[in-house]
């Protein structure tokens, strides 16, 4: 009989201990430091909230479909498993650009999965396997979580002129969740 224990390597080979820095924290999570953008710094401010908040979901999507990319089964296996890793892809880099325009705007980005689990208003999957039309139901509903907030921060932001944000949230955020809705959706028609 397989025993149920996992077996760690052995880290007796490493040197010197992983020190962290004296200084800690050089910026908290909730402060903005001011950049130079010629932006108002409570359009900045209400940005970062906003986007932290996307950058969450978006984090939460990417690992959805993961999860689904490595769960996939059923005599659709294939192209649903190809599907998943690419729509992945896609929301992976939606994750560093999100991240990137909050660090850009003097915030700090959500980073830490107890954070974003924390965070996110998506609802957290369940550890077994599911079938196909589970997932997808699942995946549809999540973009529609993450549309609904996008076009609310457009709005706020291009009503802060905040036209950088703007155009990540449109151009970026909405197209993408638009255009993987639509990949998803016609599985179900």
């Amino acid at each position: 009989m397989a025993s149920s224990t996992i077996t760690r390597m052995d880290e007796s080979h490493m040197r010197e201990p992983v020190v962290p820095s004296a200084r800690g924290e050089t910026q908290d999570f909730s402060v903005a430091r001011r950049n130079p953008l010629a932006l108002d710094a409570t359009a900045a401010a209400a940005s970062i909230d906003d986007l932290n908040q996307l950058l969450a979901d978006t984090m939460t999507m990417r690992d959805l479909y993961k999860k689904h990319h490595w769960q996939a089964s059923g005599p659709t296996f294939y192209m649903i498993h190809l599907l998943f890793d690419k729509h992945f892809h896609a929301q992976s880099e939606l994750v560093d650009l999100l991240a990137e325009r909050v660090q850009t705007l003097g915030g700090v980005a959500i980073a830490m999965a107890p954070d974003v689990a924390e965070a996110t208003l998506i609802q957290r999957a369940p550890k077994g396997r599911e079938d196909t039309a589970t997932q997808i139901a699942r995946l549809l509903a999540a973009h529609e979580i993450i549309l609904v907030e996008a076009r609310a921060m457009a709005r706020l932001s291009a009503s802060s002129c905040d036209l950088g944000t703007n155009d990540i949230i449109v151009s970026d955020v909405i197209r993408t969740n638009e255009l993987q809705v639509w990949f998803l959706a016609e599985h179900v028609q």
